[in-house]
């Protein structure tokens, strides 16, 4: 069983109070809700005990009226929507859960047993609903609803009650069954340098499924989050019904859309069954990871305004502490690093009025140096050749500076090129008597095996203990090929316990370093979802630096996951991915829009450039609040349009700023018009564009009322490729 997991359920039925006595089996109708400010989720009870969904969607104050209900189906078609469905009886479709007993039976059949409600100060409601099967596993489906963020977190636990163990062969978290007349499916693929790209297809019979089985990088394929507009062909912002989903889970993971003859969508949710039977020992239970759904009507920007408020306030780790603005040395001096550098570059960085230096890779190794990407993973003491005051000397340089100061591990790889993979090959990853693959000149280390864990975790905590560290970058540049523990007895077990094995290091780290700034990096944006976002504080979003590039990137991103935890630097030129030249000023006004930090050698820019980072860095300061705190509303789509915008407003919409980004060409025929959804139209906004000295926008330093801005809007004229604009908009007193 997952600790983490377990941990989270029993501390949070241990806050709860309460509030409806347990139900017991029924052998008439019984409905259970779970429900939000604006939403409800209604299943039913009906007469063979079986549990059948109802509605996941608006907000319905009578739910019993469901106990009327009437389908028209035969209930021996098996065809009727279950809340939790098994493999086996009538049941044809694929299941949240399918079991093997001992004596080979492949069949399951959950029936109602009792459901409780329990309450915290009203914000949060635990519903949890116990289900059994004749031969000994019962069910608990958790259902956390978080009301005012419109967000229902799902997830179960299996018990084995038998007398012999059992084979779990599929363990999803949720089953979601939905209806409706056309369904839209937004959701996200990628690899490295160009994650989280958006792709829109309309479901339609048969079944669509997003999945990774990379154990490790896992987001380098699909994303485990998607969007389901309902009843439509078209994605829209600001009106219509969408379901949005997102699963926390660091490994593999499969999500599910499968349509049946009666145009039912049912969507399973969890942990990816490949190659992963687990036994389950009699008395033993397994926890599945959360699945995090929310429903909007007023269109997709509204759903991913949830998914940031719920992650604000409820699941992001330490989401009041956000990442200052920084200098990573990596594209500036790659593995070139000495003192002098870092200290030159830390000297810039202050020069520059950003607030952390990070020393990224090439800091360590002495019988395997560091100084490229072949060996010395594994071997984490100062290269003292390069660094010979130590890591201690340049962390005090960066505080007296007034900077705080980072450094750079990557503690899950080994080098094969190291003392560690000579003294410990049983830690390896490895199918016996197989070929040991690299990639990136490494290998993957055990996390299922405890001595593992405790390297890894000692990793962690002798690097803070080099100098006084205020930040990690926790990196991992490879996935899981030709699998294989040499500590585990069964092999199917590996990928769960590897991804388990992974959090009880993280629940350490966080116990003794609940302060340190972690960020989640994966060769860029491989750890892009909510599992990873429990113990680290961002994500890298992805290696791909460069600008035009990254509007696609952060646009994906920022459908599911907050700006606040979105890495976005600027790079030279040309950029050292794409080879791309952009403005100085189109480069910072997309790393404006996330967390914005810098990664380039200073020393390569000229004095007026660094005289335009100063002005932009400290402008951010001014509004990056907003960024943090604030509401998205997207305005122009790059998939949709040649332009780029969004905008941030603050709670009491008050403040805002605006990004703007003209990504071709337009030959001076199309100007943008920019309506500012999300502003209060009884309200005077001051209008200023900032960081020119020529604004694009005729409106620049005037005062507009704040319904000309939601149904007229403004027109900044962005005609050439990589213009880009910055407006800060507060209220009139």
């Amino acid at each position: 069983m997952n600790r983490f997991f377990a941990t989270l359920i029993v501390a949070l039925s241990s806050l709860f109070v309460l509030q409806a006595k347990d139900e017991p089996a029924v052998q008439g109708q019984v409905s259970i809700t779970v429900e939000t400010e604006n939403t409800s989720m209604v299943m039913y009870v009906d007469k063979d005990r079986n549990l059948l969904f109802r509605h996941f969607g608006g907000k319905v104050t009578v739910p019993e009226n469901f106990n009327l209900y009437n389908s028209y189906r035969r209930t021996d078609y098996g065809t009727d929507p279950m809340a939790y469905p098994a493999a086996g009886g009538r049941y044809f479709n694929d299941a949240a859960l399918a079991v093997r007993q001992s004596d080979g039976d492949m069949n399951t059949e959950l029936k109602y047993l009792s459901h409780s409600v329990y309450e915290k100060t009203g914000d949060v409601v635990n519903t949890e609903i116990w289900l059994e099967d004749s031969k000994g596993v019962r069910v608990r489906l958790i259902y956390q609803a978080f009301w005012k963020e419109d967000v229902i977190v799902a997830n179960s636990e299996i018990l084995n009650t038998g007398k012999k163990s059992v084979c779990l062969e599929s363990y999803y978290s949720s089953s979601l069954p939905v209806v409706a007349d056309k369904y839209l499916l937004t959701h996200f693929y990628g690899s490295w340098a160009r994650e989280m790209q958006v792709d829109r297809e309309i479901l339609t019979h048969g079944t669509k499924v997003i999945e990774s089985k990379k154990g490790v990088r896992t987001t380098h394929t699909e994303n485990p989050s998607f969007m389901l507009s309902l009843n439509t062909e078209s994605f829209d912002e600001n009106s219509g019904e969408v379901i949005a989903g997102a699963l926390a889970w660091s490994g593999n993971f499969r999500i599910q859309f499968q349509m049946d003859e009666t145009g039912y969508i049912n969507i399973l949710s969890g942990i990816n069954p490949y190659a992963s039977e687990y036994e389950l020992g009699k008395g033993a239970s397994f926890i599945t990871p959360p699945m995090i759904y929310t429903f909007s009507r007023q269109g997709a920007g509204q759903a991913s305004r949830n998914f940031h408020d719920w992650a604000r306030r409820w699941w992001c780790y330490d989401s009041s502490v956000v990442c200052p603005t920084l200098l990573n040395s990596w594209e500036g001096a790659y593995f070139d690093v000495d003192t002098k550098t870092v200290t030159d570059m830390i000297d810039d960085a202050k020069n520059m009025g950003l607030d952390l230096f990070v020393l990224d890779d090439g800091w360590f190794g002495q019988t395997y140096k560091r100084n490229d990407a072949k060996q010395a993973l594994g071997d984490w003491s100062v290269n003292s050749d390069k660094l010979p005051e130590g890591i201690g000397y340049l962390a005090d340089y960066a505080h007296k500076s007034g900077l705080k100061f980072g450094i750079w591990i990557e503690p899950e790889m080994v080098s094969p090129k190291s003392n560690l993979a000579l003294k410990h090959p049983e830690w390896i990853v490895r199918a016996e008597d197989r070929e040991m693959p690299t990639m990136r000149y490494q290998w993957l280390l055990d996390l299922s095996n405890p001595e593992v864990q405790d390297f890894v975790f000692g990793v962690f905590d002798n690097t803070m203990q080099l100098g006084d560290i205020d930040y990690i970058k926790w990196d991992a540049n490879r996935h899981v090929e030709s699998f294989g523990s040499g500590y585990l007895d069964r092999q199917s077990h590996f990928w769960v316990e590897y991804v388990q094995g992974f959090y009880k290091v993280m629940e350490r780290i966080r116990a003794k370093y609940p302060k340190v700034f972690i960020q989640a990096c994966a060769s860029g944006g491989g750890r892009v979802e909510y599992g990873a976002l429990k113990y680290f504080n961002e994500f890298w979003t992805s290696d791909n630096t460069e600008a035009l590039s990254r509007a696609f990137i952060q646009y994906g991103t920022n459908l599911i996951y907050p700006a606040f935890v979105t890495g976005s630097h600027v790079s030279a030129v040309p950029n050292h991915q794409s080879g791309n030249i952009t403005p100085l000023k189109f480069r910072f006004d997309m790393a404006c829009s996330g967390r914005m930090g810098m990664e380039l050698q200073p020393k390569q820019m000229t004095e007026s450039e660094k005289e335009f980072a100063r002005k932009a860095i400290a402008s951010y300061k001014q509004y990056s609040d907003l960024i943090y705190y604030g509401d998205l509303y997207r305005i122009k789509s790059p998939y949709d349009t040649d332009f780029y915008s969004m905008m941030y407003v603050s709670k009491d919409r008050k403040r805002a700023v605006l990004f703007a980004y003209c990504l071709k060409y337009q030959a001076r025929t199309l100007i943008p018009q920019l309506r500012l959804f999300g502003l209060d139209p009884e309200l005077e906004y001051m209008v200023k564009e900032l960081n020119v000295t020529k604004s694009s926008f005729w409106g620049s330093g005037k005062v507009f009322k704040g319904d000309y801005l939601i149904n007229a809007g403004i027109n900044p004229k962005l005609v050439k490729i990589y213009d880009s604009a910055v407006f800060y908009l507060e209220a009139e007193n």
